[in-house]
């Protein structure tokens, strides 16, 4: 527990401290952070939702700019791309596109994989230093989050470990308490 009574934990990588806490990610002052987006990047329900609803108009115009010009056929799984923050605490939103949960047989752990690449990298492009993630894919996508959590952890330390620069602090933000112990279980093994 920290002082203000969230849970939290942590373990560092490299030059970075990765960090798990229960939370809700659109009240982070951080960097940037990520959002776990559907591919029309228009928003949605969950995660998704509640970023564009706090981040105001200027996320979902920022959106349709990159649709009407880059993604006409919406953001395919694994691809982030960057738009401002709006009103929320974070200087920017990366949105990324995670897999639908098929059983497992269908390439999902390398498309979970790839989204988190793709938002780290585009992190480090910009500079962040501090960066804050949900459990992608794991809400109405229906990937399961003890999975999802051994895809995310592993493909985020091992960036840490491997890929120099700017990313310092890089925090898993998750709303619910299972999510917490599943992703802690992760960690604790990593």
């Amino acid at each position: 527990m920290n002082i203000h009574g969230t849970v939290e934990l942590e373990r560092e990588f490299g030059i970075a401290r990765l960090r798990l806490m229960l939370g809700d990610i659109t009240e982070q002052s951080c960097d940037a952070i990520v959002n776990a987006a559907n591919p029309s990047l228009m928003g949605g329900g969950g995660v998704d939702g509640a970023i564009h609803r706090k981040g105001g108009p200027v996320v979902l115009r920022e959106c349709i700019k990159i649709r009407s010009s880059i993604y006409k056929d919406g953001l395919p799984v694994g691809e982030a791309v960057v738009t401002t923050a709006g009103a929320l605490k974070a200087k920017y939103i990366i949105h990324t596109v995670g897999p639908v949960w098929r059983g497992g047989g269908h390439g999902e752990a390398q498309l979970l994989s790839k989204a988190y690449v793709s938002s780290l990298t585009l992190a480090t492009r910009l500079g962040v230093r501090s960066l804050a993630f949900p459990s992608i894919s794991t809400g109405a996508y229906g990937y399961p989050v003890e999975e999802a959590s051994k895809v995310a952890l592993g493909t985020v330390s091992r960036f840490l470990k491997t890929t120099p620069g700017t990313l310092k602090d890089v925090i898993f933000i998750l709303y619910k308490m299972t999510d917490f112990e599943a992703y802690a279980k992760t960690l604790a093994g990593l």
